[in-house]
């Protein structure tokens, strides 16, 4: 029977007064299970139910986030995750590029390449010259300062490890801050681009081969292959273009806080909820969660 999930922001509990047949209407077709009171809430509906974008729109502006998923297991096995705008709050070329002196142009070229407007490899090159002759000492100071796991990242990681779970962390940007978060978050690797580094400084160019979106579903596929596991058996979360690839060859895809021209593109949509929402549609109640 296909489950009908509504999130909304955990801090707000927007969905205390909201029943799931609001939504569903007739097509309900069982009692409704609290995953967290009042923010995170699934249904049994029938198989009649289609989730719209006039219906998804109007709940969207209520703040409430609904996803349509349909029946079967739904606890994946394996975790790929995005870095920027995702795991973590910022997208760090941009936070190298403030101390280069070229914020404003580098974050214009990052959010048109993210909307996919931009070749994401020719923008990564655009960009990454822009910072040549920055010392590299900057990305500690960026990682110090600067960087911020996104709200729910922890328990995300946490509880699926614990149900024996394989999480990557896959990122179009640079290895030099993909290797902190991904320690500090629990993943258990993690596939970035390579920043060329001479006398200590940055050189402005990028080791090849790009880690792209080409990339990004070859790591996807090569770990699966690896574990012994099929696509259905994994979630992925990103934000950009550049990961629509992973997002729609996944079992569970979510664009969490997309890019408008990524969301148009996943069905899987949350802009209200944080990381937690990826433990939500998996099933996960907020007393199985782990807190690392």
């Amino acid at each position: 029977m296909p489950l009908l999930t509504l999130l909304s922001d955990p801090s707000a509990r927007d969905l205390s007064r909201t029943t799931p047949s609001e939504v569903a209407g007739t097509e309900v077709a069982g009692e409704p299970r609290w995953l967290r009171p009042g923010s995170a809430v699934q249904v049994p509906v029938g198989p009649r139910m289609r989730l719209d974008e006039d219906l998804w729109t109007t709940w969207q502006a209520r703040g409430v986030d609904v996803v349509l998923q349909p029946d079967g297991a739904r606890r994946r096995r394996v975790l790929l995750a995005d870095m920027d705008s995702t795991m973590i709050q910022q997208e760090c070329i941009d936070e190298l590029a403030a101390h280069a002196g070229v914020g404003e142009q580098v974050a214009g070229i990052t959010a048109r390449a993210m909307n996919g407007e931009l070749d994401f490899a020719g923008a990564l090159h655009e960009r990454v010259a822009l910072l040549r002759g920055l010392p590299v000492g900057v990305v500690d100071t960026v990682l110090a300062d600067r960087i911020t796991p996104t709200p729910g990242g922890a328990e995300l990681l946490a509880t699926m490890a614990a149900a024996g779970g394989y999480a990557a962390l896959v990122s179009g940007g640079f290895t030099l801050f993909t290797r902190v978060v991904a320690e500090r978050l629990g993943f258990d690797e993690h596939r970035a681009n390579t920043l060329e580094v001479a006398d200590g400084r940055l050189t402005g160019r990028v080791v090849l081969p790009v880690v792209g979106q080409e990339a990004k579903l070859r790591a996807l596929e090569e770990i699966c292959a690896r574990l012994g596991l099929g696509p259905e058996d994994v979630v992925a979360v990103g934000d950009g273009a550049n990961d629509l690839p992973m997002l729609r060859a996944a079992g569970l895809g979510v664009a969490l806080h997309a890019k408008p021209a990524v969301a148009r593109q996943v069905p899987v949509r949350v802009n209200h909820g944080d990381l937690t929402a990826v433990l939500y549609l998996q099933g996960y109640a907020e007393d199985e969660f782990v807190r690392p």
